[in-house]
Formats: structure tokens, sequence, C-alpha cells
């Protein structure tokens, strides 16, 4: 009887890494929630691409006293990044409707950055210049690209993590922004 048991043992570890295994791998990993979500978005103090002596701060996502500010889709980018090239076409699509776009050109140099927005476009209304990743390590950004809709009062309403698909446009990305304008 105990042998039997005994056999038994092998067959339930290998249900249980079966289970195990299954859990995990049928978990999308872009799919993450953000810890950011309806939080403020990070104070930072930073030079624009363009022009190292003109610094913004998070005024620039944030309304007024008197006004409200406009839902920004804040994008985190980078030169060294092959998924960024791929992902500007999108980028383009939402400015042209009517989205503002704030970039953050993301552990880079200020010529590769010129560079890549030469190349690809540059949608952004403005892109800032985090070239330690100050900003992002403050987002919780762990690779380019990822993405952030700010509403008018400067909090994170929604993060995507990864590349921003024609699909992801029209299914996810405009619906948020039209939920916080």
């Amino acid at each position: 009887m105990k042998r039997r048991l005994l056999l038994l043992v092998p067959l339930l570890i290998f249900a249980v890494l079966v289970v195990f295994l299954y859990r995990g791998l049928s978990h999308d990993p872009s799919a993450r929630a953000s810890a950011k979500l309806a939080d403020r978005f990070p104070a930072f103090d930073l030079a624009t691409l363009d022009d190292p002596d003109r610094r913004l701060d998070r005024s620039l996502l944030e309304g007024g006293d008197d006004s409200e500010g406009e839902v920004t889709l804040v994008n985190v980018w980078g030169e060294w990044c092959p998924v960024c090239k791929k992902e500007m076409p999108q980028l383009q699509t939402l400015a042209d409707r009517g989205v503002r776009l704030v970039g953050v050109d993301y552990k880079d140099t200020r010529d590769k950055g010129h560079e890549f927005l030469e190349t690809y476009g540059d949608p952004f209304d403005v892109s800032l210049f985090d070239p330690k990743g100050s900003l992002g390590f403050d987002l919780g950004v762990y690779g380019a690209p990822e993405s952030f809709i700010v509403d008018g009062d400067g909090f994170i309403r929604y993060h995507h993590t990864g590349y921003i698909t024609p699909d992801d446009v029209e299914q996810v990305i405009l619906p948020e922004i039209a939920k916080w304008r």
C-alpha cells in the first residue's frame, strides 16, 4: 500500500507543476497593473529635447487655478528602441485626431533623439529630455515604449505598456482619452 502511495507522489508533483506553469504562461506580461493609476503625475524638472535651456515641470500636464487642463498622452520612447519606430505612425494618427502628445526621450542622447524624430516623424507637442531616466524611474517604466494618459488635473488615468498597435488606437487609447475629457 505504501509503495502505491509513493508512486502517486511524482504524479501529484507533476500535476501541481502543470497548474503552476499554465497560470504563469496564460497571463499577458504587458497587461500588468500600474501602481501609478489615479496618482498625480510625478514631479519633474527636465529640459526639452529641442532646447536645453527650456525647462518644464509637472504644470505642463495640469490645469491652472481657473481652467481645466487638457488630457495628454505621455509617451516614453528612445532612439535605441526598435519597437518605438514601429509605434510612431500610430502616435501620428493620434496627433492628427487632436490628441495632445508629450514625449519623453528616455535614456538617450540629444543628437540621437533629434535624429529619431527627423527620421520617423514628430507627433509630439513637446519632447522632454530624460537622459538619466529619472522621470522614467518615477513612473515605474521598465522599458520603452510605455504610454500614460494623464487627465487635465495631472492624474494618471491609464498606463499602456509596450507598443501601441493600430487596433489599440481605436479600441483602447481613444476610448480611454474620451473617458477623461
